[in-house]
C-alpha cells in the first residue's frame, strides 16, 4: 500500500510563493505517476498538475489556468513529488491533494481523478488579496 502525506500549505498573500511536498512511503515511488488537484466546497476536484513516473523523461500537464504560475516535479531519491506555485491569486485557495497511480510508460501522466488509486489527506492554501 502506498501512503502519501501532503506538507506545505498555509497562509499566503496574494502574489506570493508556496511549495507543495507529497512524501510517499510504502511502495517503490518510482514507478507511480503523481499529480495534485485541488477543491474547493461546492466544486468538483480538478487536476492542477500530473507528472509522470520517470525523473528522465518526464512528461507533465498543466490546467491551462495555472500554466507558467505552478510547477510540478519530483524526486524519487527522496520519494517527493512537489508542487511550486508563484504568483498565487486568491482563486487558488483550495485543499490540494496529492495522487499516485502505477505508471503506464515513463511518459504518462494522468489529469483525472478516476485513473488514481492513492490519495494523500490534502493540504490547505489559502491566499489573501
Amino acid at each position: 500500500q502506498l501512503q502519501l502525506v501532503e506538507s506545505g500549505g498555509g497562509l499566503v498573500e496574494a502574489g506570493g510563493s508556496l511549495r507543495l511536498s507529497c512524501a510517499a512511503s510504502g511502495r517503490t515511488f518510482s514507478n507511480y505517476a503523481a499529480g495534485w488537484f485541488r477543491q474547493t466546497p461546492g466544486r468538483e476536484r480538478e487536476c492542477v498538475a500530473a507528472i509522470s513516473a520517470s525523473t528522465w523523461s518526464e512528461g507533465t500537464y498543466y490546467l491551462d489556468s495555472v500554466k507558467g504560475r505552478f510547477t510540478i516535479s519530483r524526486d524519487n531519491s527522496k520519494n517527493t513529488v512537489y508542487l511550486q506555485i508563484d504568483s498565487l491569486k486568491p482563486e487558488d485557495t483550495a485543499v490540494y491533494y496529492c495522487a499516485a497511480v502505477v505508471g503506464g510508460s515513463q511518459y504518462s501522466w494522468y489529469s483525472r481523478d478516476f485513473e488514481y488509486d492513492y490519495w494523500g489527506q490534502g493540504t490547505q492554501v489559502t491566499v489573501s488579496s
